[in-house]
């Protein structure tokens, strides 16, 4: 049964007449599931609706993430915890929000009216009426959030699980989403992050993106710059708390928290620049252009210089929040099982290594120091404890399995690899 906090919760959250569901009879339970799925033992049905289990793992750390803001990291703790699934498909992450998360109240949205019976079917075991712990609407995603701002109505958690790459719905969110509240954004748009979608990327987040050698790490870059610019006009600035890249689809997720008040606003939203030459990337600033350039001898040719942006170049993560979903999981039990392939533990030690601040945008493949050194090439963690030792920050990256994301320059990546080839 909902608490009475979460039954004024849904009370005061409007429910216009042409979205208001038709409730069944009461005590009455919808049919069991005729093709159930599990993830993290919670049984759904997928019905019609587009559906990958491979996701699963991005939506262990939504729900992560969900349940610590919702234990003590919101301004006001007693106040009902409400999520808003803007684009539900079958449902699994709302009911996910109330089973697994605690949510007080779950908004789930999915533009087709044809999977109505799905979500609802899913949905059905928690209370709809009286007392309102979810309720389905069928809106274009956008409309609804600018609803819910013009209403009042403002949200803990909204989850975007977007296709594509068009992020007009961002704004709107950030406008429906409490102060402290957290937005999961999705792109799907691997085109724009590999360059060849420059003008797409340009409408859609303001980055002009030209091919990159790691352009996985620039497609959550790019997203997080998006949210960031967004933001600032809003008079908001957003801090990250994961960034998150799976190879099928491929899918960039990033889950940013929203802070009341505008930063310097460039500190970390600025230009990567790329030398073909040399293979070192820099980072530089707004007022800094007009002066990139690179330092190694080959400085003749302008078409060796790849420059991107404007996008996020901060940290991807934030170390605390991370280690405390690390903390989590393995309190539930998810940390050291394998699910679709992805160990949590694995995973987010990983992106918790990454998220050094000392360690700039992109990372280097094994195969290009091995090509640029001539040599084979070395044992990943034989190369990372080499960089470690010589004073630099070095760790493997989450998004390219055979990488390594480091401060140390180029160049004495190659003499390393040669030193342990014995070459040097």
């Amino acid at each position: 049964m909902a608490t009475p906090a979460a039954a004024a919760a849904a009370a005061a959250l409007s429910f216009p007449r042409a979205l208001s569901p038709r409730l069944p009879p009461r005590r009455r339970r919808a049919e069991p599931a005729s093709c159930a799925h599990s993830e993290r033992g919670v049984s759904f049905d997928p019905g019609s609706a587009f559906y990958r289990s491979d996701s699963a793992a991005g939506r262990d750390l939504a729900v992560l993430a969900a349940t610590l803001h919702r234990r003590g990291r919101r301004p006001d703790p007693s106040v009902p915890f409400l999520c808003l699934d803007a684009m539900c498909g079958c449902g699994v992450r709302a009911l996910r929000y109330l089973e697994q998360a605690g949510a007080d109240f779950v908004w789930a949205n999915d533009a087709s009216d044809a999977l109505r019976p799905v979500i609802v079917n899913n949905l059905s075991r928690f209370e709809r009426a009286p007392n309102r712990r979810w309720v389905v609407s069928h809106l274009d995603a956008t409309r609804l959030l600018a609803e819910r701002y013009l209403r009042r109505e403002y949200f803990d958690v909204i989850d975007v699980d977007s296709f594509g790459g068009d992020a007009e719905y961002i704004r709107a969110a950030f406008l429906a989403l409490r102060i402290r509240g957290l937005l999961y954004m999705t792109s799907t748009d691997w085109r724009s992050a590999r360059g060849y979608g420059s003008r797409s990327s340009l409408s859609s987040y303001g980055a002009y993106v030209r091919p990159l050698p790691y352009p996985n790490e620039v497609g959550l870059r790019m997203l997080i710059g998006g949210a960031a610019r967004e933001a600032a006009i809003l008079g908001f600035h957003i801090a990250p708390l994961f960034s998150y890249y799976a190879y099928h689809g491929p899918i960039y997720r990033v889950m940013v928290q929203l802070c009341n008040g505008k930063q310097d606003g460039i500190s970390n939203y600025g230009f990567i620049c790329h030398c073909k030459s040399c293979g070192q990337s820099q980072t530089f600033g707004f007022d800094e252009l007009g002066q990139i350039t690179c330092g190694c001898a080959d400085t003749t040719d302008a078409n060796s210089i790849t420059v991107v942006g404007p996008l996020w170049t901060g940290p991807l993560h934030d170390a605390t929040f991370l280690t405390e979903m690390l903390s989590l999981a393995t309190e539930w039990g998810w940390a050291n099982t394998i699910e679709n392939g992805v160990t949590l533990e694995k995973l987010l030690g990983t992106m918790i290594e990454e998220s050094d601040s000392r360690l700039p945008p992109g990372y280097i493949r094994l195969d290009e120091i091995a090509s640029r050194a001539k040599v084979n090439s070395p044992p990943l963690g034989t190369l990372i404890n080499s960089l470690r030792k010589e004073g630099y920050a070095a760790c493997r990256s989450h998004i390219g399995a055979n990488a390594i994301k480091t401060n140390c320059p180029i160049g004495s990546c190659i003499e390393v690899a040669r030193e342990i080839r014995n070459l040097r």
